[in-house]
């Protein structure tokens, strides 16, 4: 019952939050960035026990972490790479969440299989290409958190071909869409501005995390 009244009050601060950037009232909406992730924290808290749980409360918790750090990444470079740090600690977190949820099929289509594993690298091939000549003193660091995050992907499509069905599917759209959250921003920040940068990166952000919690509690949802 707790669980889902923080599900709810998730979705309800989220929605606020995003319609407060549609409106340009972002200096609003700043104050209430902190206090969006601790309602997925909570669900998470008050669901009952399961072998991962303490990996799925790590990653969001350094999410938030990595939140409330970029709320400041206007002011000083520095605040942007210790959220990237921050955030790549949470991506881990997540891999090694997926690397640990129980299988039901022990076989996997192969031509899928080599299909995703393409697609993933030549994503990271393209996307690190593109913002090389604009990275500077950055190019370590992002191409090792692209790493990283390319990774978090590849474990939950892997992860997908073996899951149970609807729970793997959610947690596969919730890391692509992670992904694409990550990439908007990359992109608005090294490459080009990007129309509703703000709206964009923070709705796909809270739209994947929702989807993979949610995916992770219905895959270890006790029968």
């Amino acid at each position: 019952m707790r669980s889902t009244l923080s599900f709810k009050a998730y979705i309800g601060i989220s929605f606020l939050y995003l319609l407060l950037i549609i409106l340009g009232k972002e200096d609003i909406a700043w104050f209430l960035k902190p206090f969006l992730i601790p309602f997925l924290i909570s669900a998470v808290y008050f669901c009952g026990d399961f072998p991962s749980k303490r990996f799925l409360s790590i990653a969001l918790t350094f999410s938030w972490m990595g939140d409330i750090i970029l709320m400041f990444a206007d002011q000083a470079e520095i605040y942007f790479i210790l959220g990237l740090v921050v955030f790549l600690i949470s991506h881990i977190a997540y891999i090694i969440l997926f690397s640990k949820q129980l299988r039901i099929n022990s076989s996997r289509n192969n031509a899928v299989f080599w299909v995703g594993i393409t697609a993933i690298i030549v994503y990271l091939v393209v996307m690190f290409l593109l913002l090389l000549p604009t990275l500077g003193d950055l190019k370590v660091p992002v191409l090792v958190y692209a790493i990283v995050l390319s990774t978090m992907l590849l474990f939950a499509f892997k992860g997908y071909l073996k899951w149970s069905k609807p729970a793997g599917a959610y947690i596969l759209l919730g890391a692509v869409i992670f992904v694409s959250s990550d990439s908007i921003l990359a992109f608005n920040k090294f490459y080009e501005p990007i129309p509703f940068s703000s709206f964009l990166i923070m709705a796909t952000y809270l739209i994947a995390q929702y989807l993979i919690v949610v995916g992770i509690l219905k895959l270890n949802r006790k029968k």
